[in-house]
């Protein structure tokens, strides 16, 4: 008996991705007249045909993406925006879920689950893997900025990241460069491993202290560095929220950044562009790690992807140079 010919199979016959494919099949927003036309006349060379079973079935979904982020969190608010204009131009809609001090991640996410969202696409999930889990098998799960065995995750390279930062403090000559660590938030391992890596290649001490998510932990760690006595000559911060309130507590102090330290951040957040602040940062490409999720869930969605493994998707980092960072004085 004959194979019927698939959406893999129009694909490769018309030179295009299988969600290129899937997308012109629905009729949907996405792809040019030309390209329309070149799928629609390799589905009719191989004979292919819509499975009409398999779009009844589709037509009883909402078109809806769910989405958590944590509230107060800029480079989240990045990632927002970006899952809605990628969300916009596959033909769905987004429904958002906070997580804020006084509404924890699962109550966010089950009311999501709850208002019958195709997929859900979770920023930075702090829920434990076996939750992540039980909660892929109701429905179609991408994580964004953490790594989770089993499932889809798209996440910039936080090890690099770290590296890139950390390299470029010591290029500017500096030798006790003190890392704040984010403790337990994704990504926190990574970065932390990252910055010991490079700082053993360059042969210059491990400097680490608690640091956090936010400007109060920022604070609270420049605080207890200057009370140590022992001041490093540059600090690099686990997120740019971080770095700030490193920033305004060494200001606060009479110490100029970066004629007398240095201060380096991660994410390239709105703030850390301003020009009163002038963070030099590790920038995370938001726009291209929502895009490539939001594809990956509609992909999943469609079912355009063969087989039930998970990928790992990930975009490297770049390094932006401002004015927070110079070479030591002395």
């Amino acid at each position: 008996m004959q194979r019927r010919p698939t959406l893999e199979d129009v694909a490769q016959r018309a030179g295009v991705s299988r969600a290129l494919v899937s997308i012109v099949m629905r009729d949907a927003a996405g792809a040019s007249e030309l390209t329309r036309d070149r799928v629609k006349r390799a589905a009719d060379e191989i004979g292919y045909r819509p499975d009409l079973h398999a779009r009844r079935l589709r037509q009883h979904r909402t078109k809806l993406v769910g989405l958590t982020f944590t509230a107060g969190q800029e480079f989240h608010a990045d990632l927002v925006d970006g899952v809605y204009v990628a969300a916009e131009e596959l033909g769905y809609d987004v429904v958002l879920s906070a997580v804020t001090p006084h509404r924890d991640e699962p109550r966010a996410v089950r009311t999501l689950v709850d208002d019958r969202c195709d997929g859900l696409v979770l920023i930075g999930p702090q829920i434990t893997q076996r939750q992540l889990a039980d909660l892929a098998l109701r429905v179609p799960v991408v994580a964004v900025a953490r790594r989770v065995r089993g499932l889809d995750a798209v996440r910039s390279d936080d090890v690099a990241g770290a590296i890139l930062g950390t390299d470029h403090l010591v290029g500017l000559g500096h030798r006790r460069i003190l890392y704040l660590d984010g403790g337990r938030a994704p990504g926190a391992a990574e970065r932390l491993r990252g910055y010991r890596r490079a700082a053993r290649a360059a042969q210059v001490s491990e400097l680490i202290r608690p640091g956090g998510l936010t400007e109060r932990e920022g604070a609270a760690a420049a605080a207890a560095m200057l009370e140590s006595k022992a001041l490093p000559d540059a600090v690099f911060a686990f997120n740019d929220r971080c770095a700030l309130g490193v920033m305004d507590v060494l200001i606060r102090s009479g110490i100029s950044v970066p004629q007398q330290i240095s201060v380096i951040g991660f994410d390239d957040s709105p703030l850390a562009g301003l020009a009163h602040i002038n963070l030099t940062t590790v920038r995370q490409d938001s726009v291209g790690l929502a895009g490539a999720a939001v594809q990956r869930l509609v992909a999943r969605l469609d079912g355009t992807i063969e087989g039930g493994e998970a990928v790992d998707i990930v975009r490297e980092p770049t390094l932006v140079v401002r004015g927070s960072t110079a070479p030591p004085t002395s």
